[in-house]
């Protein structure tokens, strides 16, 4: 053989390649993702996301700056289509940042997270609060992790100061404790929320650190609760009812006596009979 036709054989060889790579010869393609769809999106719940394009891949790296934690993509994800699941630990605007595995970009968007809102079912209607993770983390995670458990399914509105604030979240029928508590937490105060009409806060011992299942509702502007000082801290304002405060006011009109040695409480039961995160 020439050097002539080594060389034609050599070029020949070097065009198919180049043909069968610009054709799919090889499957070393960059992902092109063309549209991301929001399926759930709820603080402290794992959310599903979509991501739709072409040639994608399960060995995508997808950074939020630690606000969707633990990101995997499922068993169904195919190269059209990613299924993407994360744990929400933020609320608001929300980076999604989509690499590959060598770190090259391949999609960004912004994804907004919204306030949590926990729905209360009660004997008079349906209260509806909106909490202030941001602000007020321990606290609103406390609270929630209630929510979930199913805590305060049958729980009462127990202590009702007309004025002052309706007080729920801790007994049952015949203001008996419920039981199964978690551990106290940390007093969360001077965060920029103030115990205004309709803010929610925690209930607490004398003990800063004491609050656990007991929350209340301002019926007016309770000023004398916020923080003061290290020797005044206050009570820990975490959410806001966004619907019933009506309600509200209507079970600070109950008639109330003493019960099991506890004054303030309503001589019919208000009772919580759902409390379930919506939002």
């Amino acid at each position: 053989m020439s050097t002539f036709q080594s060389l034609l054989i050599a070029s020949i060889a070097l065009l198919l390649t180049m043909l069968l790579t610009a054709c799919g010869g090889t499957t070393d393609f960059a992902p092109v993702i063309t549209a991301v769809k929001v399926q759930s999106l709820s603080y402290g719940r794992m959310a599903t996301i979509y991501l739709g394009g072409k040639d994608l891949r399960s060995s995508l790296v997808v950074e939020s700056n630690d606000g969707c934690t633990n990101p995997s993509f499922t068993s169904s994800s195919n190269t059209d289509l990613l299924v993407l699941n994360c744990g929400v630990k933020v609320v608001g605007d929300m980076p999604l940042i989509i690499k590959t595995s060598a770190g090259e970009v391949v999609y960004t968007t912004i994804i907004t997270v919204p306030k949590p809102q926990v729905t209360l079912i009660t004997s008079k209607g349906t209260i509806i609060m909106e909490l202030e993770p941001a602000k007020a983390p321990i606290t609103t995670n406390n609270f929630l992790s209630y929510v979930a458990s199913g805590f305060y399914k049958d729980t009462l509105f127990h202590r009702v100061i007309p004025g002052f604030v309706v007080q729920a979240g801790g007994y049952i029928s015949g203001m008996l404790k419920r039981s199964s508590l978690a551990s106290p937490i940390n007093l969360e105060t001077n965060k920029g929320l103030s115990n205004l009409r309709g803010s929610v806060g925690m209930a607490r011992t004398t003990v800063p650190n004491s609050a656990t299942s007991e929350f209340y509702v301002n019926l007016v502007d309770n000023l004398s609760l916020d923080y003061k000082n290290s020797g005044n801290p206050g009570f820990a304002v975490f959410g806001t009812v966004i619907q019933g405060m009506d309600l509200v006011d209507a079970i600070a009109t109950e008639p109330t006596g003493v019960a099991r040695g506890f004054a303030d409480v309503p001589l019919l039961d208000v009772t919580i009979t759902s409390a379930i995160q919506t939002k």
